[in-house]
C-alpha cells in the first residue's frame, strides 16, 4: 500500500475557544462527510510533512488528514 500527499479542502467549524473541528472533506468536486473523529494529536505524516492529525471514520473508513500550518492534505492511496 503506497500512500501520497493531496491537498485537499476541508470544511470546519471552529468553536469560542478556538478549536478546530473538520466537518468534510473536498477531494476532486466531491464532499464527503466525516462520520467521527477518532483522534487529534501533533504528529508527522508518513508522506512527508507535519502538523495536527485528525484521524477520521469517512465512509466507514479510517483515513488520516493534517492541518499543515494553514492548509490541509490527506494520505491518499495511489490507484
Amino acid at each position: 500500500m503506497k500512500l501520497y500527499k493531496k491537498y485537499i479542502d476541508v470544511v470546519v467549524h471552529v468553536n469560542t475557544l478556538g478549536e478546530i473541528m473538520p466537518l468534510f472533506i473536498v477531494f476532486e468536486t466531491q464532499k464527503y462527510k466525516i462520520e467521527k473523529i477518532l483522534l487529534i494529536k501533533k504528529s508527522s505524516s508518513a508522506v512527508g510533512g507535519s502538523g495536527i492529525l485528525y484521524q477520521c471514520k469517512i465512509q466507514n473508513s479510517v483515513r488520516n488528514i493534517y492541518l499543515e500550518r494553514n492548509r490541509w492534505f490527506i494520505e491518499s492511496l495511489y490507484a
